[in-house]
Formats: structure tokens, sequence, C-alpha cells
């Protein structure tokens, strides 16, 4: 009975996950569809993603980059629609956009002297006010949420932590399920045993 109880939660694992992907790209190729109109099932998305490549590289050329320029300045003349807008767009620079800033992983410490720190990124390093020399601001994921936590700290409190970005995001908002294995900077691999084994003795 051990055994099949850990057979079924071995499976549990596997295709509850792969349920879960399919039915949620059903859901999203089932919306898009719908809003365009298509009779074939995917065509909707597919024409999404070939519209949105195609403003990409308009928009990479100078006359799509002034006409940008000119719908941007439209917008900035309406006052909700502007901060709408604006938070969309910085929102989504910040993942993938060519200034990302979800791409400087940090250790803050919070409490000094008490050995707990917490985990985020730095998303600003320059304030205009003098009061905030410094300071840079910590963006802290929350765990199992898409939420977050913003603190202005003492540059001193804050340790940088070499990991890729993404995986760095995923330790955190899984609770520290997920694997925190990608560095940026490649060690030798005798060098990063002999750490370890180096950590390891009392």
């Amino acid at each position: 009975m051990n055994t099949l109880a850990k057979s079924f939660f071995k499976g549990l694992l596997i295709v509850v996950p792969l349920i879960a992907t399919i039915y949620v790209v059903y859901l999203v190729v089932t919306l898009v569809d719908g809003l365009l109109g298509v009779p074939v099932p995917g065509l909707g998305l597919a024409l999404t993603v070939v519209s949105i490549t195609v403003v990409g590289l308009l928009a990479s050329n100078v006359v799509g980059r002034r006409s940008l320029e000119a719908l941007e300045k439209g917008i900035d003349k309406l006052p909700v629609v502007k901060l709408l807008y604006q938070s969309v767009k910085d929102l989504m620079g910040a993942f993938v956009g060519d200034k990302k800033s979800f791409d400087k992983p940090v250790m803050v410490e919070v409490f000094p002297g008490q050995g707990i720190k917490m985990l985020g990124f730095v998303t600003c390093t320059r304030f205009d006010d003098p009061k905030l020399q410094g300071h840079v601001a910590v963006y802290l994921p929350q765990s199992y949420n898409f939420a977050g936590n913003l603190l202005v700290v003492p540059q001193d409190r804050v340790e940088k932590i070499d990991a890729d970005g993404a995986q760095f995001m995923a330790f955190i908002v899984s609770g520290g399920v997920a694997t925190m294995s990608g560095a940026e900077t490649m060690y030798d691999a005798d060098a990063v045993e002999k750490m370890r084994a180096g950590l390891r003795q009392p």
C-alpha cells in the first residue's frame, strides 16, 4: 500500500500540472479566437502574435518611432489614460524591455544585527531628493502572490546575489520551492566544489 500511495502521488505531480497547463492554454486560445471571431481554432492567437511582431518591427525604424511618439503625446493629454498606459508600459518594460528592472537580485538586511534578510530586486539607485542620497529602492516580491512591497533602504544594507533574474524571481514567488541554480558568473566546477566542502567543515 505504501508503494502504491507513493506511485499515486508521483503520478499526481505529473498529471495535475500538465492538465492545468493544457487547460490554461486552451482558455487563452479560446478567448483570443472568440474576441477576433475566427472560425479556425488557434488562428486568433497566431494572428495576435504576428500582429505584435509586426508592430515591434515597425517601431524599430524611424517612421515607426515617430508615430509611436506622436501617439504617446496624445495619450499624455488624457490624465487617467496616461496613468494606466504608463503603468502598464513600465510593468511590461520591467520584464521584456531593453532596460529590465528585475535584473539586479539582492539580499536586504531589514533588521540589522538579527541575521534576518529578505530577497528582492534593486529597481532604483538614484533619487533627486538629497534626503535619499545613499539609499536604493528594493522591490520585494511576495511568495505565492503577484503583489510585493517597495522598500527604500541604505545602500550598505543591500548585498548583491549572483543569480539569474528569472530564476531568482521564481524562487521567491514559489516560496523557496523552485530551484535557484542559474548564476550570471561562470565558476570552475572544481573551485565550486572546494568552496562547498569548506562551508561544510565545522
